[in-house]
């Protein structure tokens, strides 16, 4: 497939899946609503990416660099733009699933997004820049806020899970591995792709990218709406309503 059709295929298949999730999401409770919409929103900020860069409105040409065959390259700047919304969306919707019951520890979720656009914004750095020393420089701050990313979910928010019930733990569990696992593929594509060493074509490289995005947003998006919805039935057959948050005591 061509760049052009992985970007169109973007287009259609985020424009979709913002449809079925907002239609299969419910609003019962302050919190299921909640969650719909911020999981319905990601793959409509992602579609409105994808038309840019399908329509060329997305992207710019660079210098490939000293030590590239070609010698330009086409950088995608509407990308980072989407991943500046989505995935700060992404990582508030997995800690309303950590403490389903009440956002106890608000600093925790400013602390993952804080890490989030620090990583976003110096992966757009190591985008555009052309000097090698600086480009690797910033692609190893961005993995350094990256692993930032980890420890804020795998530790400060699994802590704070471990308060809730079984299903909640389970579900944060399932939602937290599925999101890690499917993250973890974009600096791979980044350091091997046009961007940096060019083993990628670009068709491969925005091919890769589109399926993850594909996954991440729409796919997990399913998936992190379907168990709101589980946790919100057990929730309401026991006669809870969880929207505020919890007081920790003094």
């Amino acid at each position: 497939m061509t760049p052009q059709l992985w970007l169109w295929l973007g287009f259609a298949g985020m424009a979709a899946g913002a449809a079925a999730i907002l239609f299969m999401g419910k609003r019962r409770t302050p919190a299921e609503e909640a969650d719909t919409i911020i999981h319905g929103i990601v793959p409509i900020i992602a579609a409105c990416s994808y038309f840019a860069m399908a329509t060329g409105q997305g992207s710019i040409v660079l210098p490939a660099g000293p030590d590239a065959a070609e010698a330009a390259r086409q950088f995608y700047f509407a990308r980072y733009i989407d991943w500046t919304f989505t995935t700060p969306l992404l990582l508030l919707g997995l800690s309303r699933t950590a403490m389903h019951s009440g956002m106890r520890r608000p600093a925790i979720v400013w602390g993952l997004i804080g890490s989030d656009l620090i990583m976003i914004v110096t992966a757009l750095a190591f985008g555009l820049s052309t000097v090698a020393w600086i480009k690797w420089t910033w692609f190893a701050i961005s993995c350094g806020a990256f692993l930032a990313v980890f420890y804020g979910i795998f530790v400060q928010l699994r802590e704070e899970n471990a308060a809730e019930r079984a299903d909640v733990q389970s579900a944060f569990r399932r939602n937290a591995v599925f999101l890690t696992v499917v993250w973890c593929i974009y600096p791979v594509v980044l350091l091997v792709g046009q961007d940096g060493l060019g083993i990628l074509s670009p068709a491969m490289a925005l091919g890769v990218v589109a399926l993850s995005d594909l996954t991440a947003k729409v796919a997990y998006g399913v998936v992190a709406t379907r168990e709101t919805t589980r946790a919100v039935d057990r929730d309401l057959a026991e006669g809870r309503t969880p929207a505020a948050p919890l007081r920790r005591a003094a």
